[in-house]
């Protein structure tokens, strides 16, 4: 038996639902019962009626799972799947630096550690994040964290000024403002799409610049056009099914590396054998503390009720 057979046998006999976001490996999200980005996968998280959530994706979106499902058992197929803009935001820190703005609103984006949303009142996504901070009157002054980048954009796109967080993501601050100029010169009837958690020089390039699924729905209600995509190279394996006929290619990152793109490292620790034995023995198990839960439950549930 192959291990895509042993992996939705195992599902089946343990009533467990595979969770699994756009960076993911190709075999990953072939398998996933839902694909999405951080606002969908938070959204079927909450639904669910599985036993077990085995989450592929990193560790702050299994924490949130497990926010949202504290009697179910969440499982990571490898710890070690990290976030370096989770990491760039530390919650002593984050704690100190709240504390010193007393009267400000706390908007966390989702990309952060349960300590930080449980800091925080009210959490986003990039799907969200122009919503929700146009949800806050003007009057009041925001922190937002831990993204610098998807905050100038914020700030940009919503003319509120916001207190931001000096964190930011490897992967979307990896892409190389001249090798897109090289690359648009050789495909000058590409259009650029990007992910708002990148730098402001690589947005100020883009035709369109919004979440994944939002580049993702914006590509299929262009499918004649032709695109240069902005963020993590994963995404493309969904969307070249979602518009088959459609040429797609990935921004390149300033390393020169073996995809000539940009690629999360720790969204690709994740693999299929690493998938069937944490299904398999139901470890690694995302744990939160109870009284962190309960913190971070409450702007996490304004997230969700403001996305209706």
């Amino acid at each position: 038996m192959h291990l895509k057979e042993k992996i939705l046998q195992l599902k089946k006999e343990k009533n467990a639902v595979i969770l699994a976001h756009y960076y993911q490996t190709a075999d990953i999200q072939d398998i996933a019962d839902y694909v999405g980005d951080s606002l969908r996968l938070s959204q079927k998280a909450a639904e669910t009626d599985a036993d077990i959530i085995v989450f592929a994706g990193v560790h702050f979106m299994a924490e949130t799972a497990k926010i949202l499902n504290p009697t179910r058992k969440v499982v990571l197929p490898d710890l070690k799947a990290g976030c370096s803009l989770a990491d760039s935001c530390p919650p002593e820190a984050f704690s100190t630096f709240t504390k010193a703005h007393p009267n400000h609103v706390v908007i966390t984006y989702v990309n952060c550690s349960a300590e930080i949303k449980a800091l925080s009142d009210i959490v986003c996504t990039s799907s969200n994040a122009l919503k929700i901070v146009k949800s806050i009157p003007k009057e009041v002054p925001i922190i937002f964290a831990p993204d610098k980048n998807l905050g100038k954009y914020i700030m940009k796109m919503t003319g509120r000024d916001m207190l931001l967080w000096d964190g930011s993501c490897i992967v979307h601050e990896a892409f190389s403002i001249d090798k897109l100029i090289e690359l648009h010169k050789k495909y000058p009837d590409y259009k650029i799409i990007a992910h708002p958690e990148s730098e402001e020089h690589i947005l100020n390039t883009a035709t369109y610049i919004g979440s994944t699924s939002g580049m993702i729905n914006y590509v299929k209600a262009h499918s004649h056009e032709k695109f240069i995509v902005a963020t993590e190279a994963g995404i493309l394996h969904k969307m070249q099914q979602e518009v088959p006929n459609t040429s797609l290619v990935p921004a390149p990152a300033k390393e020169d590396n073996t995809c000539a793109c940009s690629e999360c490292a720790y969204m690709k620790v994740n693999t299929m054998q690493k998938l069937y034995d944490c299904l398999l023995n139901e470890t690694p198990q995302i744990e939160v503390p109870e009284d962190i839960r309960k913190k971070a439950l409450l702007p996490i549930e304004r997230m969700l009720e403001l996305s209706k």
